[in-house]
């Protein structure tokens, strides 16, 4: 007699804290509407749920009926609710007490509205560090799923993975379920019978159990799968064969948990899924790592090399990207302040500024959408206001914990960050009112998929089976000039107050294509910082190559004022000649259709000659930045954009406007010069 094969099905339903609304609608119409809508004629399909606190929150307050079917299925018991930190953080990268707060804040809120104590937790990403136990313990929490894959890279044999296995930290222990990559692959992308075929695939032993728990959205959102999965009647026709086929029992993931034995003890690298350690490594590693899968072979690679070619771990977007880095540490900072400050409406907005969707970029746009970075830096800056109220400060710290001094000035309205390891650049500008970060812009650079746009390559594609569709990692790309042309590669980051020292050719078309001559050192490196009451000053003792190096010292002090700061740069080389300071900025808007640049709307790129100032007025926020030289300079900008994949394809976004004020000198500069922002 044939075994029954236990299908532990669970979906995860989370949106950025504060999306869109027009994302959630859209959300709620092709994808969580009528998924549960099918779902509620099925009670007797056990499942599995997680839903990030926000995303229930928008739900319940904006779609009753929905968070009705839901709540229904719940009290039928049709559905198990898993926890998991509220606002969606990645776990291992926000501190111990802060997983706790988060989890149980979740805990608390399915407990009291859906009347389940969830003993499930949903791994973020599924990012997976062993030192998480001790605090999933500490929260209630008895078992976490993850990828197969993180299984195999500790060298476990994929036909095992067909139950749960227990691990410990400390000896504080947890259950471990692994998902099925079979099945992530096939539900729903594959035709119902190929997906039955897949599931059953797991009738091994008497206990078996076929694992997925995955995006909700590839049930609706996901390019092509609304019209295949609700048109077509994809979902409602697998529903109804699982329910009919007796050889399989939907069982939910607590059920399993009781009633099935451990397959073992288990202990797993720190790891997320595999497209993740691709996507994390810088795009040459990325582009290496992808030849030598391909000198394996696919299918030598899904059998053996899983457990020995491995991508980077989820920290590596902190190396690969300092704009993620930036946010990290100021949510870590903001952390080590809470217990000091001691307010609800802190602790309220550092949760939510710790939310996931803006740290990391793959597949999904991330870390590329302004939109995401300016949320998280919404409510970084909320929770400064609450923390310095309308004191002002001056404070020099390491709080990004590179070894690197980092000065940031608090005034009234504005607080401004700049950074000793990185050329004593501006790196934060923060209105405090609009809680909007001016200095919120993306440096463009080299990913691995770029290399199919200017190789004219098409993304692999591994064929689906018959009447099946494609998943958003195997979609061809429409690829052409417009795209190939956006390709341009920074080779130091896109700050404000950065130092060039060019020549006479310097012009606002090598600006844009970053391939101006630089002769300095001035623009990616450390400068020393001294702090006094009133002004920070940074100095480098560097130099001007022709190719030999020609001593150069650089001297750049900031005083910081109510509305801005007053600056202070000061060059002098032992090189003989004429060369071009530049001094560069960059800014980032809300809206870049409403900003003027010195009174004329802002273009694709432009010029302003012989002038001393620079005034870009934000119409959104309507306040106009005013930078106010003692000496005449000439001005070149051009809108900063970012070519970046995403679900849909390719997405070329505007990160910023450029900024580059030249003046020319002979062996010694001094400038002298203000910023200032003016309610306009």
């Amino acid at each position: 007699m044939a075994n029954t094969t236990k299908l532990l099905f669970g979906i995860h339903m989370h949106q950025p804290v504060d999306n869109f609304d027009w994302v959630i609608k859209h959300g709620v119409e092709v994808c969580y509407g009528p998924f549960f809508e099918v779902m509620s004629k099925y009670p007797e399909f056990r499942f599995s749920v997680h839903c990030s606190g926000w995303l229930m929150e928008q739900i319940q307050e904006l779609h009753p009926k929905l968070y009705k079917q839901i709540m229904t299925l719940a009290k039928k018991g049709s559905i198990e609710l898993f926890s998991a930190g509220y606002y969606e953080p990645i776990l291992s990268v926000i501190p111990s007490e802060d997983r706790v707060t988060q989890i149980n804040m979740l805990n608390d809120s399915i407990k009291s509205d859906f009347k389940q104590t969830p003993k499930g937790l949903w791994l973020t990403e599924r990012v997976w560090e062993s030192s998480l136990i001790p605090d999933l313990n500490n929260a209630g929490i008895k078992y976490t799923v993850m990828d197969d894959y993180h299984f195999q890279c500790a060298g476990f044999d994929e036909d095992i993975l067909d139950g749960y296995y227990m691990s410990e930290e400390g000896g504080k222990e947890i259950g471990l379920f692994p998902i099925s990559k079979k099945l992530r692959y096939a539900i729903p992308f594959l035709n119902v019978d190929s997906a039955i075929k897949a599931i059953k695939s797991y009738d091994r032993k008497e206990n078996s159990a076929a694992i997925i728990f995955d995006d909700a959205e590839k049930f609706g959102m996901w390019p092509g799968t609304h019209e295949w999965v609700y048109e077509k009647g994809w979902l409602d026709t697998f529903v109804q064969a699982v329910l009919a086929d007796q050889a399989i029992e939907t069982m939910q993931y607590g059920e399993y948990y009781e009633q099935e034995r451990t397959r073992g003890i288990a202990y797993l690298p720190n790891v997320s899924y595999s497209e993740m350690g691709e996507w994390s490594l810088r795009a040459d590693d990325a582009l290496k790592l992808e030849a030598f899968k391909q000198e394996m072979g696919h299918d030598r690679y899904e059998k053996e090399g899983v457990k020995f070619l491995k991508g980077g771990i989820w920290k590596n977007f902190f190396v690969k990207y300092e704009e993620s880095n930036r946010i990290h540490k100021r949510t870590l900072e903001l952390s080590k302040a809470r217990e000091s400050v001691n307010r609800p409406d802190f602790d309220a907005a550092l949760y939510k500024a710790q939310t996931n969707d803006a740290l990391w970029h793959g597949v999904f746009g991330g870390l590329y959408l302004p939109n995401l970075r300016d949320n998280a830096y919404t409510y970084l800056i909320e929770a400064e206001n609450v923390r310095y109220g309308k004191k002002s400060a001056l404070v020099s710290d390491q709080n990004e914990l590179d070894g690197y001094d980092k000065v940031k000035a608090v005034t009234p309205k504005y607080i401004f960050r700049f950074d000793g390891a990185y050329g004593g650049q501006l790196v934060e500008f923060d209105s405090r009112k609009a809680c909007f970060n001016w200095q919120n812009t993306l440096t463009r650079r080299k990913e691995a998929y770029h290399q199919r746009l200017l190789e004219n390559q098409q993304a692999e594609e591994i064929p689906a089976a018959e009447d099946g569709i494609d998943t958003i990692h195997h979609a061809a790309d429409d690829i052409d000039d417009t795209l190939r042309d956006a390709i341009i590669y920074d080779w130091y980051l896109k700050n404000s107050f950065v130092d060039h020292i060019s020549d006479a050719h310097f012009n606002g078309d090598n600006f844009r294509h970053c391939n101006f001559r630089e002769y300095g050192d001035f623009a990616n490196q450390a400068f020393d910082v001294s702090l006094a009451k009133k002004r920070v000053t940074f100095t480098r003792d560097g130099g001007l190559y022709f190719p030999e190096k020609m001593q150069t010292r650089l001297e750049k002090s900031y005083y910081p004022k109510n509305r801005g700061f007053d600056f202070e740069i000061k060059l002098s080389t032992e090189a003989k000649g004429s060369f071009n300071y530049v001094l560069e900025h960059n800014f980032h808007f809300a809206d870049y259709e409403t900003v003027t640049v010195n009174g004329e709307p802002l273009a694709e790129d432009g010029s302003i000659m012989c002038t001393k100032s620079l005034e870009i007025y934000d119409a959104h926020l309507k306040q106009a930045i005013i930078i106010q030289l003692d000496q005449l300079c000439d001005i070149y900008y051009f809108q900063l954009k970012t070519l970046s994949q995403s679900e849909q394809g390719f997405d070329l976004s505007v990160q910023g406007v450029s900024f580059a004020m030249v003046m020319p000198f002979s062996e010694v500069l001094s400038l002298k010069g203000s910023l200032e922002v003016v309610d306009v």
